[in-house]
């Protein structure tokens, strides 16, 4: 009886695959696009490379590491203030890669709350903010990524 079931059952799934195979090689051949079906009101992104310059981003990098810090590691440290802000690359994949989303990177001394100094790495990305409508930064304190995401120090925050 029990090689019956296990019989029966094999047959069955075998005979639902065939089927569902076979309706599938029915199916219409593969058509062209139609004009309106082409999307030929959606041009794509048209990037000009026009974002903010290095000075520009410092503020929100402030906000953003107080925020982290407290919000997640229960930290009361702040950057107080920067020293040599500077331009490190500017579309570095401009040649291999023309169509890449333009980004600004650049380099500064961060001055903590505790009294250290330290360097900071970051990107200012050409419609990266909320919803692509403004700047985007994305930042990294050598020494403080404490999660790893940019690790060993600060070198996926670079160009």
């Amino acid at each position: 009886m029990r090689d019956l079931f296990t019989s029966f059952r094999t047959s069955s799934l075998a005979a639902v695959v065939g089927a569902a195979l076979g309706l599938l090689a029915m199916g219409d051949a593969a058509r062209a696009a139609n004009p309106l079906e082409l999307n030929f009101w959606l041009s794509g992104p048209r990037y000009d490379g026009q974002m903010g310059q290095c000075e520009q981003a410092l503020n929100a990098i402030s906000y953003q590491f107080a925020e982290k810090e407290s919000t997640f590691w229960n930290s009361s440290l702040q950057i107080t203030g920067f020293d040599r802000v500077h331009e490190t690359a500017f579309r570095p994949w401009s040649r291999g890669a023309p169509d890449t989303i333009p980004r600004r990177f650049c380099s500064a001394n961060a001055l903590l709350s505790d009294g250290r100094v330290r360097q900071v790495h970051y990107s200012i990305t050409e419609d990266g903010g909320f919803a692509g409508y403004q700047s985007g930064v994305q930042w990294c304190v050598v020494g403080l990524d404490r999660n790893w995401a940019y690790n060993p120090s600060c070198k996926s925050a670079r160009p």
